[in-house]
């Protein structure tokens, strides 16, 4: 199915002479390449269009994000959150967003910092990706860094889920110090910690625990794993109150994860700095999103033995009057037949 629609989308570009680029595809004995230098190969997009689910979307992601492109997601996944519309329906959306029929929904990323760049020392790529494709290469260092400042070293990341820190030991937790804002806020032996976006609270973050947020809102999640403490809550920063995690001296090695990709590996002493980017990812859209009609059918939230009872709740506010003054600066649910 894959292979088909990409088809259609190469010869819809080829009818409106429109360059096409195949990007961050899995070959055979084909290294792959890093966000930047993947922007570069493609010529620097306009659009991405991603064919799969959220995973395939995460990576169309970070490569749109360094250029102001947007993406469009089509939907060959099960559980997705992200992807927009099915295959049968990808010539109707680059109509739409080739003749300005689409709108653009803004989401929140996140960057990071580290007391060194990040590395993934030799064997343990193939021992934590066994069974997996191609890994993505370290992040490159970014060139606003200034050797030896006290900053650390900016890196070229772009998350749209999370960052995670996880151990790299079976039998022994990652132990870490874990900065808000710049301050202490505790010690951590855990599985992981998840430093999540709104976007990303849905994925690995909500399997923790942790809360759900509207994309819209501005916010940091930041989540435990299986954490050995009593304080095993989630906190919720603003984006411009950094997640800084320690690798504290007598942890283990800790994975680092990008939106599910292994980017590298620290060592006792080492550190990440997780905040909220200026750069932003512009989702196609081509009707008004409901999330919230999204999350209860992704989830079967109306599968729960009690509803069955009641049959289908009524609808809360009906939107086919017009809008109260009273809640006209309220967002709303879309009309009837644009459930999305």
């Amino acid at each position: 199915m894959a292979v088909q629609t990409a088809e259609t989308v190469r010869q819809w570009a080829t009818r409106h002479d429109i360059g096409c680029t195949d990007i961050d595809v899995w070959k055979a004995h084909e290294e792959r390449r890093g966000g930047m230098d993947e922007l570069h190969h493609a010529g620097n997009p306009d659009l991405v269009v991603t064919l799969g689910g959220d995973g395939t979307f995460l990576r169309g992601a970070r490569i749109a994000a360094k250029n102001d492109a947007a993406v469009l997601g089509v939907d060959l996944g099960k559980v997705g959150f992200l992807t927009e519309v099915a295959c049968r329906d990808v010539e109707t959306a680059l109509e739409a967003v080739h003749h300005g029929g689409a709108t653009y929904e803004e989401r929140m990323t996140l960057t990071m910092r580290a007391s060194r760049p990040l590395e993934i020392p030799s064997g343990i790529e193939s021992l934590l990706r066994y069974g997996h494709g191609p890994a993505l290469p370290p992040p490159a260092v970014r060139p606003e860094t200034a050797e030896g400042d006290g900053w650390g070293v900016a890196l070229d990341v772009t998350a749209l889920n999370d960052v995670v820190l996880e151990k790299l030991a079976r039998d022994h937790q990652v132990a870490l110090g874990v900065y808000l804002a710049g301050r202490l806020l505790a010690s951590y032996s855990a599985d992981a910690v998840i430093v999540a976006t709104p976007t990303g609270s849905t994925a690995y973050s909500f399997a923790a625990g942790g809360p759900i947020l509207s994309p819209s809102t501005e916010a940091i999640v930041f989540t435990p794993v299986a954490p050995h403490m009593t304080f095993n809550r989630t906190v919720v920063t603003a984006p411009d109150e950094p997640v800084a995690l320690r690798v504290l001296p007598h942890s283990g090695q800790a994975a680092v994860s990008i939106d599910g990709q292994l980017r590298g590996v620290l060592d006792p002493g080492d550190w990440i700095g997780v905040y909220g980017s200026t750069r932003r990812l512009r989702l196609v859209r081509l009707a008004p999103t409901d999330f919230y009609g999204r999350l209860r059918d992704r989830f079967r939230l109306t599968d729960a033995p009690a509803t069955a009872l009641d049959g289908e709740s009524d609808l809360f506010w009906r939107t086919t009057t017009p809008v109260p003054p009273d809640l006209a600066h309220l967002k709303l649910p879309p009309p009837s037949g644009h459930d999305r």
